[in-house]
């Protein structure tokens, strides 16, 4: 057999993982019948088909389907090489690229971001964005991990290497003075509510919570952004839904106060990367240090309200 040619292994490469030839001579800059022709000059080194045609409709045969896994490994490899080299080899001074989904708490990226602030040898750049377009860019090598607050499903062309950073309380906060004195849901019934965006697990818990206690929320608004809920409610006297972590700086400077927590609800955050041959020391330091230390308990408390799951007050 002829020597491989890595140019026509690359553009196959291409067509099975855009499952599409249109898409993928789009892409790539080149001509449907060129890159036809190419993939069938590597089909005729290997003597093998790689594909069944029907029309224009493109399916992996079986050897094509394990020519796919050993070209993904070679090509990723081949991008990891480029990111290294692009970023440079050598020398004391470590550069990391972190992405953040933008509806995350700032405050708990602060947190988490305060041990590469104090080091010299460690300089990074920071970029928030929406999960796919993040996970995009760390697929292709662009960056070096992925915060976030939703967990994501991996697959066999997107093998994720996901780990559990931390599990903050969810809690209900309202102005000073409000609170009332009697146990959820008593005394809550004519405040108006900010709560996460109906798709969050964070409002999943909190709509079983109330439906637990037989108690219907006046909404007033709905925010999928931590940062906007927060500022909404430090300004608006109405009640809000969000982790702890996320107005720290309110409730210590009194201008919010915690009502109760909410039991079995927790935001969790994560830790995104891609399984690399090279892993850049101090991103392995970092999520090492970061790692959740242990479960939390099932039983929560504030103040004099102390819930268990399962329990109606």
């Amino acid at each position: 057999m002829p020597r491989l040619n890595y140019h026509h292994l690359y553009y196959f490469w291409r067509v099975a993982r855009a499952g599409n030839l249109t898409r993928a001579a789009e892409a790539l800059h080149v001509s449907q019948s060129a890159l036809s022709t190419q993939i069938r000059q590597l089909e005729e080194s290997f003597d093998t088909p790689l594909f069944t045609r029907a029309g224009r409709r493109l399916t992996l045969t079986e050897a094509g389907q394990r020519v796919l896994v050993l070209a993904t490994d070679i090509f990723t490899r081949g991008e990891e090489l480029e990111s290294l080299l692009r970023r440079g080899i050598g020398g004391e001074r470590q550069h990391l690229h972190i992405g953040m989904v933008s509806t995350m708490s700032r405050n708990f990226v602060d947190a988490l971001m305060t041990p590469l602030l104090d080091d010299t040898g460690i300089s990074f750049v920071l970029r928030a964005g929406s999960v796919g377009g993040l996970l995009d860019d760390l697929a292709n090598h662009r960056l070096d991990v992925v915060l976030a607050n939703i967990n994501v499903a991996a697959g066999s062309d997107r093998p994720w290497q996901i780990q559990l950073l931390a599990r903050q309380p969810v809690t209900i906060v309202g102005p000073p003075g409000g609170k009332p004195r009697s146990r959820f849901p008593r005394g809550y019934e004519k405040q108006r509510w900010l709560l996460p965006g109906p798709r969050s697990e964070m409002r999943a818990a909190f709509d079983g919570f109330c439906a637990l206690h037989h108690f219907e929320p006046d909404i007033q608004a709905e925010v999928d952004d931590m940062a906007m809920l927060r500022l909404l409610a430090r300004d608006s006297g109405s009640l809000a839904v969000l982790p702890q972590v996320v107005v720290r700086d309110e409730i210590e400077a009194r201008a919010l106060v915690e009502y109760l927590t909410i039991p079995g609800a927790y935001e969790s955050f994560y830790a995104i990367t891609v399984k690399r041959s090279f892993q850049p020391p101090a991103l392995a330091n970092l999520l090492a240090a970061a790692g959740l230390s242990g479960e939390l308990g099932a039983a929560v408390s504030h103040g004099n309200e102390t819930y268990t799951h399962g329990e109606i007050c």
